[in-house]
């Protein structure tokens, strides 16, 4: 029996779906039509019981008559209905009016005009409800009541002696008069709503859709599809080249929906298409589309790998309180947050929207608003890890050189990881502020511990790609290198292998002219799999710094071994210095000094601790430690590439 009432449901959807309809007005544009409609429904419920007294028809028929117009609008009042039943109870009382005034006015012709003049009062709602209950009233007061009772309906003998003919003459005028006011709508709507570079619909058209089906009850889902590193297509190949891309993304998307499917380009390289039929369908949409993207596009003539970051999300998902428009809004934002969920993972995937997403997006949005203050109230901390010289005497346990770790201590969330906070900074562009701040402190700290111990002190410090990316990091490096009076060869940039991923010649550049200056320069989490071996060759650096996820596995032997021993030959062939990562055990420590490791960084020798509390000796052996807390395993690097924890 269920299975017979969906399949009427989904009959009745489909029959539904066919009707004119026009756009979806916004909430304050409908509520302001539809205050202003009701107001004429109820004077003309008082207008009527007037001209009925003046009629001479009796005061118990004007009263008669004025409350049946005036009773629909208990429909047509109430917030908490839909539109729909607002609409059609304000419709009603419009209409009845109509066939009240007829009755007044003795069926006189003139008085049948004033369904014309409803029609185009209605019309103001740019739906079909009003106009399908107009017409509905015209067949039941002029076929049935002018059968019954034909002069209350009609001034002359021939409609009264065949009224439901001139039911059909006035129904089909009504009928006119609303096909040319749906006609209407559609020729002046088609303006602004499509796309003009890909004809798909815009975001205006998709949400009014979308709205129509939910106002339906039908199960739906909102597929988001945002393409991967789109930006790099522009900046290399040019706008031109980029619009090529996206027609035929456009194109390839097209052709993964089914008939009924509505597919929208959003604006710039993002996407959306309602699909019917809930999750299930818009999995298997996205799945087609990931698939038909695993053909490289032809650009001007090249192949081109363009990928995408799909999130879904279906009316399961929806508070159930919100109006239609509300809804479509909620049901766009949800997919959205589920998209950027699948560029977190990875990209070029498709994620499907969970609860908690939301809330998670929100403490974002708040972290990210209470980081634009927090250098100018001073909660950024700058702690330091020493590194060791596997090279000196185990009686030399002076610590020589640390790494700089940028510290957030929020005044409400304790200690903020930096894998948090840094890409926020770096998409908002704070990184640029904060690197800068950490720059001028760490070579200000090495140059003071330089003058307290007689001896250089060095410092390392990590870039992120945002400020490796700008000119103005040349002028940065050399002013904190001025003011601090730290000698540059004491001063090593950090950065990671995935700022090689971009554009390595570029990037080498700027490289080489931050070394020209006499700082040193560090490849960072070097082994994690972003770069090759044989870029070391090409690149501008003094020093590899082994991931620390190598390193954990030493003690095992095996490929772990082979890899590392591999870097530091390769190193030591190219004349680079080796840092090891994370070394937490003696074990893991003796095996890195068999394979001549240069230095060595880790809880086995020092944890990163605020300046004042840095102590100038490290141990030269200390037994294995117990690994400190997941929050303080995580190296606090000043600017990690957003790679690594995209947003």
């Amino acid at each position: 029996m269920s299975s017979v009432r969906a399949a009427v449901r989904r009959r009745c959807a489909t029959v539904l779906s066919l009707l004119p309809t026009g756009r979806m007005l916004p909430d304050e544009v409908w509520h302001r039509r539809h205050v202003a409609i009701v107001r004429v429904a109820a004077l003309q419920a008082v207008g009527l019981v007037i001209f009925g007294a003046f009629a001479d028809h009796g005061a118990l028929r004007c009263l008669a008559g004025g409350a049946l117009v005036a009773a629909p609008l208990a429909l047509a009042w109430p917030r908490t209905y839909s539109r729909k039943v607002r609409s059609a109870g304000a419709s009603m009382s419009l209409f009845l009016a109509s066939t009240v005034l007829v009755d007044f006015w003795h069926g006189q012709t003139e008085a049948h005009f004033h369904f014309f003049v409803m029609i185009g009062l209605v019309a103001l709602y740019q739906d079909w409800v009003p106009f399908g209950i107009g017409l509905s009233i015209v067949v039941v007061h002029h076929g049935l009541l002018g059968t019954l009772a034909p002069k209350y309906v009609f001034s002359h003998h021939a409609a009264m002696a065949h009224p439901w003919r001139w039911m059909l003459v006035h129904a089909a005028f009504v009928l006119a008069a609303s096909v040319t006011h749906l006609a209407s709508w559609r020729l002046n709507e088609q303006q602004g709503l499509r796309d003009p570079l890909t004809g798909l619909a815009n975001r205006t058209l998709l949400k009014e859709f979308l709205a129509r089906v939910l106002s339906r009850r039908e199960e739906v889902a909102v597929l988001f599809v945002d393409l991967d590193d789109f930006k790099n297509v522009n900046d290399s190949r040019g706008h031109a080249a980029g619009d090529q891309l996206l027609l035929a993304v456009a194109q390839r998307l097209r052709s993964s929906v089914r008939g009924g499917d509505l597919v929208a380009r959003l604006g710039g390289d993002e996407f959306a298409v309602v699909v019917h039929g809930g999750e299930a369908p818009a999995r298997r949409v996205g799945e087609r589309f990931l698939a038909a993207l695993s053909l490289p596009v032809d650009v001007e003539g090249q192949p081109v790998h363009v990928h995408a970051s799909l999130g879904t999300a279906d009316t399961t998902t929806m508070c159930g309180r919100l109006s239609e428009l509300e809804g479509a809004d909620e049901l766009l934002r949800n997919a959205d947050l589920a998209m950027y969920w699948a560029k977190a993972g990875g990209k070029n995937r498709l994620v499907a929207y969970a609860e908690g997403m939301s809330k998670e997006a929100q403490d974002k949005a708040s972290l990210r608003d209470d980081l634009a203050d927090a250098l100018a109230r001073g909660q950024f901390e700058v702690f330091y890890q020493a590194t060791i010289d596997f090279r000196k005497h185990e009686t030399d346990s002076r610590a020589k050189s640390y790494e700089a770790l940028l510290r957030w201590r929020h005044p409400e969330r304790g200690m903020v990881s930096p894998l948090e906070f840094v890409p926020l900074a770096e998409a908002s562009g704070e990184i640029l502020a904060i690197g800068a701040w950490v720059l001028r402190t760490a070579t200000a700290q090495a140059a003071t511990w330089t003058a307290e111990r007689g001896h250089p002190v060095g410092v390392a410090v990590n870039l992120s790609a945002v400020q490796l990316g700008t000119d103005e990091i040349l002028t940065v490096v050399k002013d904190a290198l001025r003011d601090s009076g730290l000698r540059p060869h004491q001063l090593t940039l950090e950065v990671t292998e995935s700022v090689l991923v971009g554009d390595l010649e570029a990037v080498s550049a700027r490289l080489a002219q931050l070394r020209a200056t006499g700082v040193l320069v560090a490849i960072d989490d070097f082994g994690t799999g972003y770069s090759s071996l044989s870029y070391l060759r090409r690149l501008p650096v003094d020093t590899v710094k082994i991931d620390r996820s190598f390193i954990s596995d030493l003690a095992l032997g095996g490929s772990a071994t082979t890899l590392v021993s591999t870097i530091i030959e390769l190193a030591r062939s190219l004349g680079l210095d080796v840092v090891a990562e994370g070394v937490e055990t003696e074990q893991q420590a003796q095996v890195l000094r068999d394979l001549s490791c240069t230095y060595a960084q880790g809880f086995l020798y020092a944890r990163p601790q605020p300046a004042q509390e840095v102590s100038t000796e490290v141990p030269a052996l200390v037994p294995a430690l117990v690994p400190a807390p997941a929050a303080e395993v995580v190296p606090a690097m000043v600017a990690e590439p957003s790679t690594r924890v995209p947003l």
